[in-house]
């Protein structure tokens, strides 16, 4: 007799209360927040509370938004992020585990540009609800630092001070709720 093996649930991202944000320095001084309006996301999983799951990201660089129409064009450009040869922002999570309390670490590989790094990102694990129409919904908030330049992001220009307009370390804010396919 053969071991069964336990069923996956596939759990789909609900873009409408979801929100993948990032945040660099700007002249050292300020910071400036962006995000992704356009992306997919699924977990596959057999853990109640996640632990072991399959997550995968894809984000359209096309959508990226600072709320200035020029800054947002500069980055699409070859500049940044080459949006016309490099579409996506993927990230394919490898190991998903509990560390303690509702405290989670996500490990795997971010793709920018061409470029594939391993990154590790903080998990808090918001629990699992029904909404008013029963549907299933599981909440995370996800955190990590990057450095945009591992990634070919190295454009940046020196103020008259000396100083840079553009910071290397990129932080990552994902407020994310994903809904149980049935």
């Amino acid at each position: 007799m053969e071991p069964t093996q336990a069923v996956k649930t596939k759990w789909v991202i609900d873009e409408a209360h979801s929100e993948i944000l990032f945040k660099v320095k700007h002249l050292v001084i300020s910071t400036v927040t962006g995000s992704f309006r356009e992306f997919e996301s699924t977990i596959m999983t057999d853990q109640e509370n996640f632990e072991g799951a399959d997550a995968s990201f894809i984000a359209q660089i096309r959508s990226i938004s600072t709320n200035n129409s020029q800054r947002d064009e500069h980055l699409k450009s070859d500049d940044f992020f080459n949006a016309s040869q490099f579409p996506f922002l993927s990230f394919k999570g490898g190991s998903y585990r509990h560390v303690k309390g509702d405290l989670f670490e996500l490990t795997g590989d971010m793709t920018i540009k061409d470029i594939t790094k391993e990154v590790t990102l903080k998990v808090r694990y918001g629990g699992i609800a029904k909404d008013a129409y029963d549907n299933t919904k599981a909440g995370f908030e996800i955190e990590g630092l990057i450095s945009r330049k591992e990634f070919g992001l190295t454009w940046n220009a020196t103020t008259e001070a000396g100083g840079v307009v553009v910071g290397d370390e990129v932080k990552l804010i994902a407020n994310v709720q994903f809904t149980m396919e049935v």
